[in-house]
């Protein structure tokens, strides 16, 4: 079962330079899109959020346009046959409400989920493009961004162009930027080079906070049999829960403070670390499979834990998912893990995919035994890399690491809502 409908078109690569304005709170960007007809297409539909939208264009031509449901619908000037590709130009501005936040008292800008509230793009899980990045800023701030970081450019005017590339094709929701009037620290770890940011630590904080991030990285590209693959850097911006981007991960400065007062609180950031592979490199095809993504993260934070800081650590994790399911059932919330849809998720929803999600995982560890579960999470991850997954997909690997069928598990624990927690 593919969760995502098809779409009729495939985007190749998305190229996006953007000016924030800081202080008043907006932004306009211009952006080409190039895309490959998987039909005979006649219009293409991105998602927009409330970006306006002030011209189309294809080879110089003026296209015809319209935005509705924050969506941006564009009749192509003649229809584009199957296989045959395309690129397009698009200019807008806006103040979204949301996806792109702005702190002006910190002279800071930066991305949360979605990207389509800061550029025109498929918001779908499983539409994956390379993507070129440039974002002008102000000359005194520092920035951080998904892929690889390119020479930056000094403009006429002063204001400096940070640019990055990203080479291998990456799920749209993981793009984005972070930037602000930062300090930062870089270290070396093997063929990586870490990169932390704050407004408010300075370097030595910095290193302190993210310590382990280099150990975080070799557990799970153990667990996965994927290395890490270009650099990785973490900021703490004015305020987010956490959110994971393309080789780049945002933190709150509060939570930067939470781990200066107790190195162990180093959850959060292990999730994020996580994603890394699961999430960004192996991605739900829908939302209605979001806890291969969210419980598969909080599950290896989980086992991160366990090697990092021991068992009792580990079996806290649990306790705590076993305790919120627990709440999930006493009030009638408890849901199967795969969602026939995902449109309006609730708190409870969202604890299902997070905790349930992980809690689940942990049983079928315990099911198969710790060298049947890691090899075949090993074989999922590796031969999914780059691809968009169904929960079937997940099934299948452990099935055939464990030697039989896991029906019955699955069908208890993942697609419907299960019996009392174990």
């Amino acid at each position: 079962m593919h969760a995502a409908p098809p779409r009729g078109f495939d985007v190749l690569h998305y190229s996006v330079a953007l000016v924030p304005d800081i202080a008043a709170k907006r932004v306009q960007g211009q952006q080409t899109v190039r895309f490959k007809a998987e039909q005979v297409l006649s219009t293409l539909t991105l998602d927009a959020g409330t970006l306006e939208v002030t011209s189309v264009t294809q080879d110089g031509r003026a296209l015809a346009f319209a935005q509705a449901g924050q969506q941006l619908h564009i009749t192509l000037a003649t229809p584009l046959q199957r296989g045959a590709s395309a690129e397009l130009q698009i200019r807008y501005h806006g103040a979204p409400a949301f996806g792109l936040t702005f702190a002006p008292e910190r002279e800071e800008v930066y991305t949360l989920f979605s990207t389509s509230q800061w550029m025109p793009s498929v918001d779908a899980p499983d539409e994956r493009a390379t993507l070129d990045l440039a974002v002008t800023l102000p000359p005194a701030l520092l920035a951080a961004g998904t892929g690889r970081a390119l020479p930056t450019r000094t403009l006429a005017d002063g204001r400096i162009e940070h640019r990055w590339r990203l080479d291998t094709p990456m799920p749209g929701y993981v793009y984005g930027f972070a930037a602000g009037r930062y300090q930062q620290a870089t270290q070396q770890h093997g063929p990586v080079q870490l990169r932390y940011l704050s407004v408010e630590r300075s370097p030595a904080q910095l290193r302190t906070v993210f310590a382990r991030t280099g150990d975080m990285l070799d557990f799970f590209a153990e667990r996965a049999g994927l290395p890490y693959r270009g650099d990785y850097q973490q900021a703490l911006v004015a305020s987010t829960i956490g959110q994971e981007m393309a080789g780049l991960s945002l933190m709150s400065e509060a939570y930067g403070q939470d781990v200066l007062d107790d190195a162990d609180q180093i959850a959060l950031m292990a999730h994020e670390a996580a994603h890394q592979w699961w999430g960004n490199r192996v991605t739900c095809a829908g939302w209605e499979h979001f806890w291969l993504n969210e419980g598969m993260a909080n599950f290896m934070t989980a086992a991160y834990l366990q090697q990092a800081q021991g068992e009792a650590a580990y079996q806290a994790q649990v306790d705590g998912w076993r305790t919120r399911l627990d709440a999930l059932r006493a009030n009638g919330a408890d849901h199967a893990l795969v969602y026939a849809d995902w449109d309006a998720p609730t708190a409870d929803d969202r604890a299902v995919v997070y905790r349930k999600g992980a809690y689940v995982l942990h049983l079928l560890r315990g099911e198969l035994g710790d060298a049947v579960f890691w090899r075949g999470l090993r074989a999922y991850t590796v031969a999914n890399d780059g691809r968009s997954v169904v929960t079937a997909d997940f099934q299948r690997a452990m099935e055939t690491a464990a030697g039989h069928s896991l029906q019955p598990f699955f069908d208890e624990w993942v697609y419907t809502a299960g019996t009392a927690a174990q």
